[in-house]
């Protein structure tokens, strides 16, 4: 007696083949170019500008209700100070001695937190020492400095340059070596393979790898420096009779020329600004934007 054969499960259907044309691709000279307020109002210049008119509007809307220039100077008078004392060259040369000593102190801060994060992302007792450090002093305000400094350093330069370094070294140092620490293990074992150890695998390997946070860390510090220089300045900022910006306004509240003093605030201000941008902003574009770190 034969065996039947087992039925076979019916084979799917075959789909027919078939084309899909392909679209033309749109040029630039193909493509509708988008309305110019639709242009104007995507540009992140215009929508600044725009938030800076509102708190103008809503400054001079507050300095005529209250209607007392000894108090609260409208936006023209300050205004008007603020050319002038660009004129007469005063506030020009305030600024610049508050920026060459910020400079300095800035330039301390920045290479003393290079060196400690080096020393903890290599050795253990480093690691243990800017741990202990920053937890000891991060929290420290730099104006509680201030008494300490003046016995240390007296009236001067070397006050500020000791405040400032305090302002940033440790907010730095933690950006830096937190950065540091998230570099994959990838790029250390290659670096390694290059025969790359110590300040040359820190130099090399781990600042352009953690470059995004060493960013924020400049950020950071800076911010931190400028505000503490122009408070340190209110207290002891004039030396052999020179004083910057902060002790410009100092001066003239205790004259009474509120218009001046909001210039000298207008003037902490602008620059602030001009460095968050100009040189923040442009070294993002050139490093890490342009590497594709950060978007």
């Amino acid at each position: 007696m034969s065996t039947p054969h087992p039925t076979l499960p019916p084979l799917p259907p075959v789909r027919a083949e078939y084309e899909r044309p392909l679209l033309p691709v749109q040029t630039g000279a193909d493509s509708a170019p988008l309305p110019l307020a639709r242009r104007v109002l995507d540009a992140g210049w215009f929508r600044r500008t725009l938030i800076a008119l509102v708190l103008i509007a809503l400054w001079e809307v507050t300095a005529r209700v209250v209607a007392n220039d000894l108090l609260v100077p409208t936006f023209g008078a300050t205004l008007a100070a603020f050319v002038q004392g660009i004129a007469s060259g005063e506030l020009l040369v305030k600024t610049g001695i508050s920026m060459s000593v910020l400079l300095r102190g800035y330039a301390l801060g920045v290479l003393l937190a290079f060196v400690l994060t080096s020393l903890a992302v290599s050795t253990r007792v480093g690691r243990d020492l800017l741990s202990m450090l920053t937890a000891m002093f991060n929290p420290l305000p730099s104006i509680a400095l201030l008494p300490i400094a003046l016995l240390w350093f007296g009236l001067g330069t070397g006050s500020l340059l000791f405040v400032l370094v305090h302002a940033v070294l440790w907010p730095l140092a933690l950006n830096m070596y937190t950065g540091f620490l998230g570099v994959p293990a990838t790029l250390r074992m290659a670096g390694r393979n290059y025969g790359l150890s110590g300040l040359r695998q820190v130099v090399l390997i781990l600042v352009p790898a953690a470059l995004p946070s060493i960013i924020a860390g400049l950020r950071v510090g800076w911010a931190f420096a400028w505000r503490t220089l122009i408070a340190a300045e209110l207290v002891f900022g004039a030396s052999a009779g020179q004083g910057g910006l902060g002790w410009y306004i100092f001066q003239n509240r205790n004259e009474l020329y509120t218009d001046r003093v909001f210039a000298g605030l207008a003037a902490v201000i602008v620059i602030g600004l001009l460095v968050e941008h100009l040189v923040f902003d442009t070294l993002e574009r050139l490093t890490v934007r342009r590497w594709g770190v950060q978007h």
